[in-house]
């Protein structure tokens, strides 16, 4: 008896260390103290209000629309359109912003405050404070404030979005619909996403809920130290934000603040994915890099040696393993420093010597959109993206943003539109479409032949700025 009762205990010993194991093992896996976390960092976190005066003008109710029972507005309508005045409005918009130092410095997105007449900014004390804008990057779509107070005013650390790790705690706080310093957490889903809203497309993943209202805020590590710039969602989409790795808004905000602007680093040379097929058909055993398609005369990748059908798998140490990789690190080199670039050709590694341009100084780095003087921007007309617009045997660039009150706006020009004939002479592709835009000058009015998103065909005219 005795015997059989030590060998019961001593099975129940051996089963309860087999199953209590996982439970310690669990017990290390603790999360954030998100109390204090909130406590301690809502009032680095500000409230953005903005305020844009909207001008007055007539627009145009097009070919087929009805102005009501009178037949001669319609027939005139269905030729010419109808001139339709508008009153003059002020148009609000909201979005959250974090304090970045104890002297009023904020970062927040550039979607937030663009076109905006007004910014104000609401503090976690209820005290609002007009701000300025420094500077803002439309393409990293990162903006950079100014607030002045008497007193020191607190601030969030910035940390390092580069040592993230997928599966670790997060927690935003924002202004979602407008309800201000709201929290929430989350983990980070994933890293490096690309959801097509720029070429540097790099977005940190969370589940942490975000809504509007929540752009510009700040996106915390479990140590209280901002590691992304709360920026886009998917509609229709639970529990599926992006934040811009601060690591990259790092690098803008102190340009913004320096100088007001943004310089970025440039080559001169049009680029593609290298799929499986086409490496095969290069005689390469991987796919990891990208191939030159088209390099600009008297640039710096012309200068270097580099030719068409290369393929670059490194930059400066950094290795490019795919096609959104490259705009990313060549705009984050400094401008003037000479870097090496390893390339294949024709089988053979190579490396190649390079002095890093100025991007915008002479003309767009391939991908990059290129800004005319009537407030828009452009893009190439890539066969990715005629197939994306359902276009065919079409030339032309797309516009890809319109500047919130230019005359480009004033004439109805809207993201999507194709730029078919630029003044009566077509317009190709980018670079065509910058020569003639070189050519205009301030004041001029640019006659504008347009593709628009519904398909239909239309001439703008806008006043260069």
């Amino acid at each position: 008896m005795k015997l059989r009762h030590l060998m019961t205990l001593g099975t129940l010993l051996v089963l309860s260390l087999v199953f209590l194991a996982p439970l310690r093992l669990e017990a290390k896996i603790v999360s954030p103290d998100f109390v204090a976390l909130s406590k301690r960092l809502k009032p680095t976190v500000v409230n953005i209000r903005t305020v844009k005066h909207v001008k007055a003008r007539a627009t145009i109710r097009g070919p087929g629309s009805s102005m009501g029972n009178d037949p001669f507005a319609d027939l005139f309508g269905q030729f010419f359109g109808q001139q339709i005045p508008q009153q003059p409005r002020k148009q609000q918009g909201m979005g959250t912003g974090f304090i970045i130092s104890s002297d009023g410095f904020i970062l927040t997105n550039n979607h937030v405050v663009q076109g905006a007449d007004e910014i104000m900014v609401k503090l976690s004390d209820g005290r609002e404070i007009k701000a300025e804008l420094k500077g803002r990057d439309d393409k990293l779509d990162v903006a950079l404030l100014k607030i002045n107070d008497k007193a020191p005013l607190p601030f969030a650390e910035l940390g390092d979005s580069d040592a993230l790790e997928v599966g670790e705690w997060v927690m935003a706080i924002g202004n979602p619909f407008g309800l201000a310093h709201t929290v929430t957490a989350g983990i980070v889903s994933a890293k490096g996403r690309v959801i097509g809203s720029g070429p540097y497309d790099d977005y940190i993943q969370t589940d942490a809920s975000i809504n509007p209202g929540n752009s510009g805020g700040p996106l915390f590590s479990g140590s209280g130290r901002v590691i992304g710039i709360n920026t886009a969602i998917i509609a229709n989409g639970q529990g599926i934000g992006f934040a811009i790795p601060i690591n990259m808004a790092k690098a803008v905000a102190d340009q913004l603040k320096a100088t007001g602007k943004v310089v970025r680093g440039y080559l001169g040379v049009n680029f593609g994915a290298l799929t499986p097929k086409l490496a095969k058909s290069l005689g390469l055993a991987t796919d990891k890099g990208v191939i030159i398609t088209h390099i600009e005369k008297g640039t710096p990748a012309d200068k270097a040696g580099l030719k068409v059908e290369d393929v670059i798998v490194q930059f400066d140490g950094k290795p490019v393993n795919a096609e959104t990789d490259l705009p990313k690190v060549v705009a984050a080199t400094p401008v003037g420093k000479q870097v090496k670039i390893v390339v294949i050709r024709k089988t053979k590694r190579m490396e190649l010597q390079l002095v890093v341009g100025q991007q915008g100084r002479d003309t767009a780095a391939a991908g990059e959109p290129a800004t005319a003087s009537i407030g828009i921007s452009i893009r190439e007309l890539t066969p990715e993206l005629a197939r994306q617009l359902g276009l065919k045997d079409v030339k032309g660039v797309v516009v890809s943003e319109v500047r919130s009150g230019s005359t480009a706006e004033e004439a109805g020009m809207v993201q999507g539109d194709l730029i078919l004939e630029f003044n009566g002479q077509p317009v190709d592709n980018l670079d065509s479409f910058s020569k003639l835009a070189a050519k205009v000058a301030k004041d001029e009015v640019v006659r504008l032949l347009l593709r628009r998103p519904d398909g239909s065909f239309g001439y703008v005219a806008v006043t260069a700025e």
